[in-house]
């Protein structure tokens, strides 16, 4: 029998020879060959193991190979692998009562999709379809995901390469006042001008011309600004008072991740449409959806909603996120992840920006957390600049895998986003590698002296 270095040598070797990664130029890849896993924990070929602070694309909410969602997807294999959407199936079923019950009142079914991205062109198709309008407004500092429209609406400069400025598609800034755009000191000076930015937006596009705004609740790879308070109800108020849809992509911030089912229901707001996929079943097997409100389902009661997908709500997909929700339901799991940022690594973070002077914001929520990295704290000047990165985040990147970290970086920014499982031993563990590779990284790039 091969052992697990051939066997990795080997995989290694016929990735780089027939596998096309994504977001990658592909002669500079040399991907981790990963061998197998368990909790938060990700062993590669070679034997050596990984405490894993960024849940693979911030979706392991339940960690890897939960017993009981294995054996689910084990036991749907045995009985029904694969059937076409038009026919029913008790996982699907079952799955879309646990969601909708989940998102509260005035939700009333969900449309079934692959993973987010698809989520995203199926709300915003429902919501062009409900209103007869045809733009949507989405903030820059956003990401929702990368076929043509849900890439058009991404603000992040992933999007510039696909942008062709004819999806209908209109950016606005969102709050963020460590980085604001708007001069703002307090974050109730931030709330009230980004509502008034986002109000001369609609009424400078025309508020009969649009369908829809989306925002991520909690935005993620763009950065976890967690929105200041008032803010989306004011969203919520202008859409009512324009008649805009509201549509919340919580495909990263749901299911657990800010230590509630749904980030919105930190912020007391219902949105129309709700984009969900990741943390459903933590991405075991590719699912995503939308959440569909009671009015928008009225809509399509006697008209055609002409979309669909042939794997619309899979059954071994379904069955994954039915044991998923049931195993975050008997294990506290999405409390756990509230107590872990509460009382762990929101304070441990808050703790490491005392000490390093690399750090210039900390903010989160949950287990859903960024470090805003700086040069120096006066000027705010980041690690590494908008769209691209540093030497400065190559080390610290490579100094948090030397010492056993996986962590999630983008641009200027590390994120901590371990799974909704991850324990107060594991958060301490990952911290003290923080602090370690954060002081050498300072060291070498004389950061704070």
């Amino acid at each position: 029998m091969d052992t697990a270095a051939e066997r990795g040598q080997r995989t290694y070797e016929l990735d780089r020879r027939y596998v096309f990664h994504s977001w990658s130029a592909q002669a500079a890849l040399t991907p981790m060959v990963v061998d197998h896993a368990l909790g938060a924990r990700v062993t590669d070929d070679k034997g050596t193991t990984y405490l894993d602070f960024s849940s693979q694309l911030v979706n392991t909410n339940i960690g890897h190979q939960h017993p009981t969602v294995v054996a689910a997807i084990q036991a749907q294999a045995a009985t029904l692998c694969t059937i076409a959407p038009q026919h029913a199936n008790d996982q699907r079923s079952e799955a879309a009562r646990l969601i909708v019950e989940r998102a509260g009142a005035g939700f009333s079914k969900v449309f079934f999709t692959n993973g987010g991205t698809e989520a995203v062109e199926h709300a915003v198709r429902m919501a062009r379809l409900h209103t007869g309008r045809h733009k949507v407004l989405s903030t820059y500092r956003s990401y929702h995901g990368a076929t043509s429209t849900s890439i058009n609406l991404t603000g992040d400069p992933r999007r510039w390469p696909s942008d062709t400025a004819s999806a209908g598609v209109v950016h606005f800034f969102g709050p963020f006042l460590y980085r604001s755009a708007f001069y703002a000191t307090t974050e109730a000076e931030e709330t009230e001008r980004a509502l008034a930015h986002l109000r001369d937006t609609i009424v400078f596009e025309g508020p009969t011309t649009i369908a829809a705004i989306i925002l991520e609740t909690i935005p993620g790879t763009a950065g976890i600004m967690v929105p200041p308070p008032g803010y989306l109800a004011g969203v919520r108020a202008l859409c009512d008072e324009f008649g805009i849809l509201y549509i919340a992509d919580e495909v990263m911030c749901g299911f657990g991740r800010t230590g509630s089912w749904f980030a919105f229901e930190h912020f007391g707001v219902t949105p129309d449409l709700i984009t969900f996929a990741k943390g459903v079943n933590s991405g075991y097997v590719p699912l995503g959806g939308v959440v569909i409100s009671e009015s928008i389902c009225q809509t399509f009661a006697d008209r055609v909603y002409p979309g669909g997908l042939t794997y619309s709500g899979h059954p071994l997909a379904c069955a994954a996120a039915v044991a998923t929700i049931g195993a975050m339901e008997d294990e506290g799991i999405v409390a756990n992840a509230a107590a872990m940022g509460r009382d762990h690594i929101g304070p441990g973070l808050t703790a490491l920006q005392a000490k390093h002077p690399s750090i210039g914001e900390v903010r989160g929520m949950g287990v859903f957390w960024a470090l805003d990295l700086v040069m120096d704290r006066a000027t705010k000047e980041p690690l590494a600049p908008y769209g691209g990165t540093s030497p400065a985040m190559a080390m610290l990147q490579a100094e948090c895998k030397a010492r056993g970290l996986l962590a999630f970086f983008n641009y200027h920014r590390l994120h901590v986003v371990p799974p909704c499982t991850v324990t107060a031993e594991e958060v301490a563990e990952g911290l003290a590698i923080l602090d370690g590779a954060l002081g050498a990284v300072e060291a070498a790039f004389e950061i704070g002296r």
